[in-house]
């Protein structure tokens, strides 16, 4: 295959980025990964129109971000009103009228790509596609946080409350799937964030280029830090518990983690937002778990903890938190399935098992070998420090797009199914 030439010799393709939200603030992993990959897609070479609702809470679009900013007026619809609709929760509350006239009205302009930022921005599909110029049409990008299909599964069938929740759950499942494989099945591109969702998606969209896009990390790095005695026997998680798989996550951790740290003198502090009913049953059930709710800055919280916890049970994907402890040297203890993505050299620095109880007891068992501990953290600093960068997503997809806009209309069915990794496609490679 003939190599791209130079980014630098090449025009700036101009793409439409159609997202649920402006990505602010940087609070939730979508938001993260979302906005960083724009930005470093517009870094690399491209224009891009970053398309949204309004950021929560009046937080301010950063003036440095190379974007531009189109904000949909009113507000999502009420999650009653998605319930009544053939599109999944998610996405019926944020296709909106106000929100389906502006991508009608974006969707006659020339664009090069359209990117449709999660699977609920797939109701936006059909009008992009009957607005294309059929001579040229812009090649066509699904961004999957992970494999929602799976995803919405696993959530009914672990969901244990009651009966017409679990119906509505079974549902939105069914719904998921159809709209994931829609989009999936009808765009060029196809961004995953780990190598095991990029075979699922090889198998649902065998047309389709699929590529794996892990994430960079711009956050908080702390230089130096050293894991001591004097450090307090603390464990600490961060989230954003307002999503019900989050919530369960979260519950069935304390459930088994609280009386053993009790038992050993552990505190567990837990930092993110949460609705005040789960924030009240934690409190009343607990010992050794402290709740703080959201936090400006974490990095006081993970100088004074000796272990991270990432125990996701419930979801799939990359589990952007990692991230934030790595690099705020705090040593990770997790759930195999939740370090899905981490190459093995990042996993054997951290603290992995597979079940629940398991992790309980392996972190009872390290809160005092501090030693080990910080020579773990530093280990995993190390290795994070050279994998993560955003930089190279962003060439890695630009690099893709082109390559789709040189091949023309004609060429994309005939494409064969695989799954490219990041290093595969950077500019001038083959």
């Amino acid at each position: 295959m003939t190599p791209l030439p130079s980014s630098s010799s090449l025009p700036r393709p101009r793409g439409l980025w159609l997202s649920k939200e402006l990505p602010f603030p940087l609070d939730a992993g979508d938001r993260v990964y979302s906005g960083h990959l724009a930005r470093a897609l517009a870094d690399a070479g491209a224009d891009v129109t970053f398309v949204g609702f309004p950021p929560d809470g009046g937080a301010r679009l950063p003036p440095d971000w190379p974007l531009k900013w189109q904000s949909v007026t009113g507000k999502r619809d009420s999650a009653w009103r998605g319930l009544l609709s053939h599109l999944p929760l998610v996405a019926a509350c944020h296709a909106t009228r106000a929100y389906r006239w502006l991508v009608e009205a974006l969707a006659w302009q020339r664009w090069d790509f359209v990117v449709f930022d999660n699977y609920a921005m797939a109701w936006a599909l059909d009008i992009v596609q009957a607005s294309a110029d059929a001579q040229r049409p812009p090649t066509l990008v699904f961004i999957a946080h992970d494999h929602a299909e799976t995803l919405t599964r696993t959530i009914y069938r672990e969901y244990s409350g009651p009966l017409p929740k679990r119906l509505a759950l079974w549902l939105n499942h069914l719904k998921t799937r159809w709209l994931e494989r829609k989009v999936a099945r009808n765009v060029d591109i196809v961004s995953v964030i780990t190598p095991s969702d990029a075979d699922t998606f090889a198998r649902i969209a065998p047309n389709a280029q699929i590529v794996v896009l892990k994430p960079g990390f711009t956050g908080h790095v702390d230089g130096t830090r050293s894991i001591t005695a004097a450090t307090p026997r603390r464990v600490v998680m961060v989230g954003s518990f307002l999503w019900v798989a989050k919530q369960e996550n979260l519950r069935r951790f304390v459930r088994a983690a609280d009386p053993a740290f009790a038992a050993h003198g552990i505190e567990f502090h837990v930092l993110g937002k949460m609705p005040p009913a789960l924030k009240q049953e934690i409190e009343q059930s607990t010992r050794a778990t402290h709740l703080h709710g959201f936090v400006e800055d974490v990095a006081p919280h993970f100088r004074a903890a000796r272990i991270a916890v990432v125990p996701e049970v419930i979801g799939g994907g990359f589990k952007m938190k990692i991230l934030d402890y790595l690099f705020g040297r705090v040593p990770v203890a997790a759930l195999r399935r939740a370090a899905e993505g981490l190459p093995a050299a990042l996993t054997d620095a951290m603290l992995c098992d597979d079940e629940i109880e398991e992790m309980v007891a392996t972190i009872c068992a390290h809160i005092d070998r501090t030693d080990a501990l910080d020579a773990m953290q530093q280990r995993a600093f190390e290795i994070a420090r050279a994998l993560f960068r955003w930089q190279d997503r962003g060439a890695s997809l630009l690099a893709l797009i082109r390559r789709d806009m040189r091949s023309g209309p004609q060429a994309r069915p005939q494409r064969e199914p695989h799954a490219a990794h990041a290093s595969d496609i950077e500019e001038g490679t083959t």
